[in-house]
């Protein structure tokens, strides 16, 4: 184990770098002693006012305007990576190669032989590499697969999840780089790559995938006449526009190894839905329900309760389920939490590998991200050839 010191940095500092900067600047007060003292020491954004924007409201130490001021700073040892897909390979590498742990969001990268070669550049590093799926951080999603794993529900049989967001429904909302990539690169890999790897963290890993259908209903956007952070959606635009490249809508039927079927729906234009994401999982002995927007509760149903009063029953999590305990300032039954949280946690996962400590479940790799994109390629196949069957590569 560990005591020096570790001095943290974010190169990202839109929407999900502000998550991971927040998250950072909590991690130390989660859990208990033992975590060596975590410095918060810089942020990188090529847009100059969002990076000192950040720093100064997240408590970090100095801006930078090029990541690679981060890669060759001797006073930083971890370094999420949240920036375009298509800017992961090239930034992961050069932090792998001078020494420095990396988070990286997902997708992992714009394309299987980029995941592979990153894959290949932490191998036999000793440092740690992570891919960022913050959703195995979720107590309610914890609490539901232990009861897959290990307690009334038994093996699942069915999962059925969508991921359903409206930043896209507008469709003079500016062109970003969410919508350029080709196929599999817009709302499949944006929102899909977490229900993706949800389905797998239930029900292992995806041996087929069929009936894929990717649409994309907008087919240009308006160019932005300035810097943009999130999504874009208050950012002026010109009377330019240019064609989207991805798709908007993608659904696909998946077959896992183990037996179990699951299907799948995601968009990035479902109006009136922001952020929903749920899930179904429909198991030997029973059933459980999930759904982001009460994201401190479920629902289950198992032998508990005999007919006639059986059926889904609510569950609030609290101390006894995952992450609750030592986790909130106020870690007591029924006070809920938010999606940060999962960020914080996922920070204080990250930071105690890096330390030698074994107290949480460690970050999914960059080998796991490499798989999540296999998955992808495979439904881009299968969307591509009318629906057809295709094998996700292992």
């Amino acid at each position: 184990m560990s005591t020096r010191p570790i001095g943290v940095a974010v190169i990202g500092a839109g929407m999900a770098g502000r998550a991971h900067l927040n998250g950072y600047r909590q991690a130390s007060t989660l859990y208990g002693a033992g975590l060596p003292e975590v410095r918060l020491v810089a942020v990188a954004d090529a847009h100059e006012p969002f990076a000192r924007d950040a720093a100064r409201r997240y408590g970090f130490e100095r801006a930078e305007t090029d990541w690679r001021a981060i890669v060759e700073a001797d006073d930083i040892d971890a370094v999420s990576v949240v920036v375009a897909n298509h800017l992961h390979r090239e930034i992961v590498e050069a932090l792998l190669a001078a020494g420095k742990h990396v988070l990286c969001e997902k997708p992992l990268a714009p394309s299987v032989a980029d995941a592979e070669a990153m894959v290949k550049a932490a191998e036999g590093t000793g440092l740690v590499a992570a891919t960022g799926f913050t959703f195995r951080r979720s107590p309610a999603i914890n609490a539901i697969r232990q009861q897959v794993l290990e307690g009334s529900l038994g093996p699942v049989q069915h999962f059925n999840g969508h991921y359903w967001c409206d930043y896209g429904h507008n469709p003079d909302a500016p062109i970003s780089w969410r919508y350029r990539g080709g196929p599999g690169s817009g709302a499949l890999s944006d929102i899909g790559s977490h229900l993706i790897d949800l389905g797998e963290y239930f029900c292992g890993p995806v041996q087929s995938v069929q009936g894929a259908i990717l649409s994309t209903q907008v087919p240009d956007r308006p160019v932005p006449l300035g810097a943009a952070v999130g999504h874009s959606a208050d950012v002026q635009v010109s009377q330019q526009r240019e064609p989207v490249e991805n798709e908007d809508i993608a659904t696909f039927t998946a077959t896992f190894a183990s037996g179990a079927v699951g299907t799948f729906s995601v968009s990035r234009i479902a109006r009136g839905l922001a952020n929903s994401l749920g899930f179904e999982v429909f198991t030997k002995d029973g059933a459980a329900t999930f759904e982001l927007s009460r994201p401190a509760e479920f629902t289950i149903a198992d032998a508990a309760a005999a007919d006639p009063v059986d059926g889904y029953r609510r569950v609030v999590v609290g101390p006894g389920h995952p992450y609750i305990a030592g986790g909130l300032p106020m870690d007591f039954p029924s006070v809920g939490h938010g999606q940060h949280e999962f960020f914080v946690w996922q920070a204080r996962a990250f930071l105690e590998q890096i330390a030698g400590l074994d107290r949480l479940p460690r970050c999914p790799t960059l080998a796991d991200g490499l798989r999540n994109l296999r998955v992808i390629d495979a439904i881009v196949a299968s969307a591509g050839t009318g629906g057809t069957t295709v094998t996700v590569v292992r």
